[in-house]
């Protein structure tokens, strides 16, 4: 499979909590079954510096194709709106 380019759409968020490590990832044009294919995938984000974090594909969120991911560390909060590759 190729490369997947996704956008960091926010944390994962329960009702009084939010998770650091995970976030919800927004892929253009997957729907929910489709995107259950990239479940187990590694993700990369890069930041301005070239540093790469590594997360893995977790699990799909909602019904409309979002994908959770869990990164090794937390990103910081300028990484919400950008791109991740999903390998």
């Amino acid at each position: 499979m190729t490369e997947v380019i996704g956008i960091i759409k926010n944390y994962r968020l329960g009702s009084r909590t939010q998770k650091p490590t995970q976030y919800v990832i927004i892929v253009e044009g997957y729907n929910k079954t489709k995107a259950s294919a990239l479940i187990g995938k590694r993700v990369v984000w890069t930041t301005s510096s070239k540093k790469q974090i590594l997360g893995k594909i977790t699990n799909v969120h909602g019904n409309n194709g979002a994908l959770t991911a869990k990164f090794s560390k937390g990103l910081p909060g300028q990484a919400i709106g950008t791109n991740v590759i999903i390998k």
